[in-house]
């Protein structure tokens, strides 16, 4: 893998000599006091401007800062008018535009397409404070209050909308949001390296439009445009060889489309198509000895992908398979007469530039501006600590691969352990507990491959999947020693891990195991099986309950010698791509026997870019390669079946009776109706219940995926676990 400049080895900018703000001014009196007579770039954010590294929007303007530049902070404009857009004026070198932590779309509405009654990222929770698609309707309004100032958009909603995608809001394939939003350039995943390049170049006086070889960034360029000549255009049919597809007949053409059944014979190759058939087929050809780096992947375009879901389901496989910065190859879709051109991945940042970023003069508060408001996420994270950075489980519904990579970024123990003193000394209302040591997983940290030169050509999406890699190392010994450092510091009583935990990774380090178990839980621990059927784990890339199992006889074993009562909460997702009725009915026996009783439950939400997103549309599985007549992937859609899958794990839940019981007599277990301890629901309703779909809606997401709390029955066997 090649190398990147030191992030923090570029010679300053000569506003440097301004010093450290106390918080990024929101406001041009706070620009007054701190002598500046204009800002070189204005941060837009559709979050309340928190300083603390879990906040995008403090995260990249510190690292700005510390490059010597001047950053302001307009914190959730109203987008009516221009008017906000104007508050700090014309930023010297760029506009940089964040719809927050979160795509705006899965902020405001849940599975269900729901307003969400509270914006965690809002001071005092309060919705509506940021529009829809907030990442294209900010900067189309920056653009109007200056129209000459370059546009640069990041932070997920980009990373999720970089190519043509599914909207499940709309219920449509929508452009690329560079498109809708008109920007000059996209930065994606965790972009300080091309950020920190940008602004430099800007700085330099290099035009915006000529600046298209930072890795990590997306931007549009006419059809057919190149670098320079050395470059070579693959198809993505050589990439992974989609099949025999066939195009959406033309409607005012003569004649009638190939009849399904032959379709799919020819998809075989078994049957010519008939005569006038518009068909696009596969040749395969001599293997092309090309030079990656100046290699291109042409996608299927926008308008192929909008019309036709085979090519959709073909587009996400081979972008999924062009995510290793190691041996990534630029890609680019058409959008008319445009092109969007997307630059590899960016490289990962070694453990001395991260440690840089999480030691800057970060105030681990809330702007004074806000006053004593309560803000939820910053109430979830305060006394957290993100670790590191990635995940390589490759889980199919989760979007932190399209986002951050598969590659494992840590942190120094050192650098950790000084946050935690940060945090003893400075936050308010520290009482001794850290609530987690974390990130996108628990149990991650400085895990890597063996082997540099494997992990630079791997195209595996998963390395734990359907098992863990032989290449993969699972030493946990970096992680035990940090736990055990962490609690050891004074002033701390309790260290809890509250990430998801990727449990298949840590039986294999009963050491961690015991560390965790008798030292780092609170009573409950939240893991997440997902289900217990092999179909929709098969569509998740999940691992089977063999693992949960081993994980629970360990965890009850070393709960039992601490003298500890502590439980498992498992989390499961209901209507997942791959889950049949059948599925969710043994999940929901499974959960009965255990003597589980979920409170908080969440329904799959099609989040855009994801593999398990572009089954639901498709009904296609990428996880291999598609083709026409392949495998099908059931999917759950109606809003009935789906309130149904999520009333299988609340089967306790008397609103949910009357629709578990009509669908267990359609589904030929009546069996399962009745008042004994083998029934799943009872044969009587109490009065008052069974009259609407319950109101135990998913959580709020917040910064991290952490699975809800679900309480186990009160009529289990009380055992110390």
């Amino acid at each position: 893998m090649q190398q990147a400049p030191p992030l923090f080895g570029y010679r300053k900018y000569w506003a440097k000599r301004f010093g450290t703000a106390p918080f990024l001014p929101m406001s041009r009196g706070e620009m007054d006091t701190l002598g500046w007579d204009s800002c070189d770039i204005v941060i837009v954010t559709g979050d309340a401007y928190i300083d603390h590294p879990s906040f995008g929007m403090a995260l990249v303007g510190r690292v700005l800062e510390a490059q010597g530049f001047r950053v302001g902070i307009i914190s959730q404009p109203r987008w009516q008018s221009v008017e906000d857009f104007r508050a700090l004026g014309r930023p010297n070198l760029f506009f940089g535009i964040t719809a927050g932590n979160m795509d705006s779309m899965i902020n405001r509405y849940t599975a269900d397409r729901k307003i969400r009654s509270e914006d965690a990222y809002t001071a005092g929770g309060q919705p509506n404070r940021r529009p829809d698609r907030a990442l294209t309707v900010y900067a189309q309004r920056a653009r109007e209050a200056f129209p000459d100032t370059p546009i640069v958009i990041g932070s997920i909603e980009a990373s999720l909308r970089r190519i043509a995608h599914y909207d499940y809001w709309s219920d449509k394939v929508r452009r690329s949001v560079l498109a809708d939003s008109k920007a000059d350039l996209l930065l994606y995943g965790n972009a300080e390296r091309a950020l920190v390049a940008l602004s430099h170049r800007l700085a330099a006086g290099e035009p915006v439009g000529t600046i298209r070889d930072l890795r990590g960034t997306a931007f549009m360029v006419p059809r057919g445009w190149r670098p320079d000549a050395d470059w070579t255009e693959i198809d993505s049919s050589e990439v992974d060889a989609p099949g025999s597809l066939l195009r959406h007949p033309d409607p005012y053409a003569m004649g009638s489309p190939v009849p399904e059944a032959q379709e799919v014979a020819q998809a075989q190759g078994d049957a010519e198509p008939p005569s006038g058939a518009q068909v696009l087929r596969f040749v395969p050809g001599a293997k092309r000895r090309v030079d990656r780096t100046l290699s291109v992947v042409r996608l299927p375009s926008y308008e192929a992908v909008r019309d036709d879901p085979v090519l959709y389901a073909h587009a996400s496989r081979c972008f999924h398979l062009e995510s290793n910065p190691g041996n990534a190859r630029a890609l680019v879709q058409g959008h008319g007469a445009r092109d969007v051109w997307l630059n590899p991945p960016p490289l990962p940042l070694v453990t001395a530039e991260i440690d840089t970023i999480y030691d800057l003069p970060y105030q681990r508060r809330p702007h004074p501006g806000y006053g004593d408001a309560r803000i939820p996420a910053y109430e979830m994270i305060r006394f957290s600590i993100n670790i590191m950075r990635g995940c390589f489980g490759g889980c199919t519904f989760c979007s932190i691969t399209e986002h951050e990579g598969r590659l494992i970024q840590s942190r120094s123990e050192a650098s950790i352990l000084r946050e935690i003193e940060e945090i003893r000394d400075r936050t308010p209302g520290f009482t001794g507990v850290i609530s987690d040591l974390g990130g996108p997983t628990a149990n991650m940290y400085r895990l890597s491959c063996r082997s540099h030169e494997i992990e630079s050509a791997c195209r595996r999406l998963s390395c734990v999947y359907p098992d863990v890699c032989e290449n993969m190392g699972t030493d946990h010994s970096a992680l035990v020693t940090l736990y055990r450092k962490a609690r050891a510091l004074p002033g701390v009583k309790k260290v809890l891990i509250s990430s998801g935990l990727r449990y298949d990774l840590a039986v294999r380090s009963p050491e961690y195991v015991k560390e965790l178990t008798q030292h780092h839980v609170g009573g409950y621990l939240k893991i997440a099986p997902e289900h217990t059927e092999e179909g929709p784990l098969s569509k998740m890339m999940k691992p089977g309950m063999g693992n949960y199992e081993r994980f629970k006889e360990m965890f009850d074993r070393f709960s039992r010698e601490a003298g500890k009562e502590q439980y498992l909460i498992p989390y499961f997702i209901a209507a997942h791509p791959g889950t049949s009725d059948e599925d969710m009915l043994n999940l929901a026996l499974w959960l009965k026997h255990n003597g589980f009783r979920l409170d908080q439950v969440q329904t799959f939400l099609p989040t855009p870019m994801t593999l398990a997103t572009a089954m639901y549309h498709t009904r296609s599985n990428p996880l291999k390669r598609v083709r026409r007549g392949g495998e099908e992937v059931e999917t759950v859609r109606a809003p009935r079946m789906r309130r149904l899958h999520k009333a299988f794990l609340r089967y306790h839940d008397p609103d949910n009776w009357p629709l578990l019981r009509e669908a267990l007599k359609r589904m030929g277990r009546a069996d399962l109706i009745g008042n004994g301890k083998r029934h799943l629901v009872p044969a009587y309703q109490p009065a008052g219940t069974g009259r609407a779909p319950s109101a135990h809606a998913e959580p709020a997401p917040g910064r991290r995926r952490v699975p809800p709390v679900g309480t186990p029955s009160a009529h289990r066997r009380r055992t110390p676990r």
